[in-house]
């Protein structure tokens, strides 16, 4: 049965929409869909925003019930977000950020983090599950006399354009553990730029031509994410290439909540009034509030913070200060968009030994020192851009709430402006009319309507190239460890669902023991072949992942053998890299083992790992 509808989710850190088209309308637009949730325990509401907080209530609050669960006991939405200001230990924030934590085990249970020990602790994923079940059983809701659910639709789900393999796998699993089984990830800013298409209209061609690099912006709630995407001929039609990638850069709304806080916090120390670490955790939430009033649409020139007293001797009622849109402005143009130049590089910091367990934040806060590292290393992107050091945008888009704010918009403008500039390119066009809040969730039901031709899409595939790691056969040497070879499994570029390609080498894999799996991704070497050996390379060019350890089954060969095989390389619908290795002289007729870039835990009979089997 074909699908009545494609849906576009945007699974945000600070907040969550949803669009939905009609696929059996011709000429049809996707529409953002209001989302229900509990504004109070007992009030119902429906808005266009989900904010991304689950909130477990006291026994005391009873249930927290909905149209379509009656004795729910937590709460996902506004009402979670207002609890997080009075009780933060109850919530859980930033599950988006936990989930692609590559320090952590993401499916252990570890949200809210700090909370006492009677309160309900789950994995990041378990939480993304509980945000898409939420907006799937609100659209059911909905569409109930149509008797429809999500299971039945088209979903595209949208990620971090930096998101790695892992945290991609992960968000399909909540996806699957909600119902969602029809999925298609695509990376948030190829998703904003299909709204600003999809709301240009056909007057889109006169603000982007042939030729243009249009820079995406994407500020969130937890990650800066960059994207370079070139307006190409197509047979004599436009055509847009994704050409860059940035780095994962945890960096975003969620530090200036903090910065924020900090700011008030300062405020209240001045008056004599010192706050513990849970003031300080309901302080960060209650600047949120104070940063949307602030920096978003119509903003306000002043907006209060208030904390609840933490019942000690210390106080005699709630704390409150004051934050001005003037000092917020400051303190988050000047911290986090100062005017560098374009040489600059964000700071490194020496890690201690003993840290307590926490989202691994940037260490530089300065998302334009972010931005002109970006720019550099992608200046081979295009070949007539090869000469200059820096990849030259002719036009920018911005993404995130956090440029509703003019100042902040104008900062980065004027500061990219002024690099181009002394190189002597034109200064970039802002492609205006972007939805800050909602073009997201739009971009992804638009991406489902260029699929079906109905829309001008985007090309580009990998948005890095990857390496397996090939130990190099030679007799034991003492104090010398085999040469590792990297082999190129999949060029830069490769297109999603284009036919799994065989790599030219000789290779085997160790089977009935242990082996471990190193990886490698280069976001800048884009000429390498599939098959290609590196036998040296830079850090700056190519990045070491994370290893993986797995048992590949022996079906009854010799533990530790070497088993000679053929490697076919694809990318699936999701972004999955999936390599496949067949032994040249099977025992059974369906013997492979299947290598997919995937966090699975690695069972014994149907292997799934990343593509870096010990190859030989």
């Amino acid at each position: 049965m074909s699908p009545q509808y494609a849906l576009g989710i945007d699974l945000g850190t600070t907040h969550c929409t949803l669009a939905e088209v009609d696929l059996t309308t011709p000429d049809a637009k996707p529409v953002i869909v209001p989302i229900q949730q509990l504004g109070s325990a007992v009030s119902l509401e429906a808005k266009p925003l989900l904010p991304s907080f689950l909130y477990f209530a006291h026994n005391a609050e009873g249930n927290l019930a909905l149209p379509w669960d009656a004795a729910r006991r937590f709460a996902v939405g506004n009402l979670a977000r207002e609890r997080g200001a009075e009780v933060p230990g109850r919530v859980v924030v930033s599950a988006k950020s936990w989930l692609s934590h590559s320090g952590i085990d993401r499916r252990s249970a570890l949200l809210p983090l700090g909370a006492p020990e009677e309160i309900e602790k789950i994995s990041p994923v378990e939480a993304s599950f509980r945000y898409l079940d939420h907006l799937a059983e609100s659209w059911a809701q909905a569409h109930q006399a149509e008797g429809l659910s999500l299971a039945e639709q088209e979903v595209v789900i949208t990620v971090p354009a930096s998101f790695d393999a892992a945290a991609r796998d992960l968000t399909v699993e909540a996806a699957y553990a909600a119902g969602i089984e029809n999925l298609t990830l695509l990376e948030e800013p190829q998703a904003a730029l299909y709204a600003w298409i999809d709301a240009a209209g056909t007057g889109f061609q006169r603000q982007i031509k042939l030729g243009d690099v249009v820079l995406v912006v994407d500020v969130g709630g937890g990650t800066t994410d960059f994207s370079a995407i070139s307006v190409e001929s197509d047979d004599g039609e436009l055509q847009l290439r994704r050409i860059a990638v940035g780095d994962h850069i945890l960096l975003g709304g969620d530090n200036m909540d903090w910065a924020l806080a900090h700011s008030v916090a300062q405020k209240l120390r001045a008056a004599g009034k010192e706050l513990d670490n849970w003031q300080l955790q309901a302080l960060v939430h209650a600047s949120r509030n104070a940063k949307e009033a602030l920096l978003g649409e119509d903003p306000a020139e002043s907006a209060p913070v208030s904390l609840p007293a933490r019942g000690s001797s210390l106080f005699s009622g709630a704390l409150s200060s004051e934050l001005l849109r003037s000092e917020a402005e400051a303190q988050i143009v000047e911290g986090f968009f100062p005017r560098v130049p374009r040489t600059a590089e964000p700071a490194t910091r020496a890690r201690m030994g003993l840290s307590q367990l926490g989202l691994p934040y940037a260490a530089e806060p300065a998302i334009t020192k972010h931005l002109a590292t970006f720019l550099r290393r992608q200046a081979g992107a295009l070949q007539n851009n090869s000469e200059l050091e820096l990849l030259c945008p002719s036009a920018v888009l911005f993404n995130g709430g956090v440029f509703k704010s003019p100042a902040i918009k104008q900062r980065l403008v004027e500061t990219l402006n002024s690099w181009l500039a002394e190189l002597g390119m034109p200064a970039v066009r802002v492609l205006e009319g972007a939805d800050l809040d909602l073009a997201v969730a739009r971009g992804a039901a638009f991406y489902a309507l260029a699929k079906r031709g109905r829309g001008l899409r985007i090309v580009g595939g990998t948005a890095q190239a990857y390496y397996v790691g090939m130990e190099s056969p030679m007799p034991a040497i003492p104090g010398m460890e085999p040469p590792i070879t990297l082999v190129c499994v999949a060029p830069f570029g490769i297109e999603e669902g284009a036919l799994p390609a065989v790599l030219p080498q000789k290779l085997a894999v160790v089977v009935g023991e242990p082996v471990t799996f190193r990886f490698f991704g280069s976001s800048v070497r884009r000429s390498d072949l599939l098959g290609a050996e590196l036998m040296s390379w830079s850090s700056q060019e190519v990045v070491e992942l994370s290893p993986i350890e797995i048992t590949f089954p022996s079906q009854g060969r010799q533990a530790g053998s070497l088993v000679p095989v053929s490697m076919t390389a694809s990318v699936t619908a999701i972004g999955t890299l999936l390599l496949e290795a067949v032994p040249l002289e099977p025992l059974s007729k369906d013997e492979r083992f299947k290598i997919e870039l995937s966090v699975r835990e690695p069972p014994t009979a149907q292997p799934v790992a990343w593509p870096t089997p010990a190859l030989t």
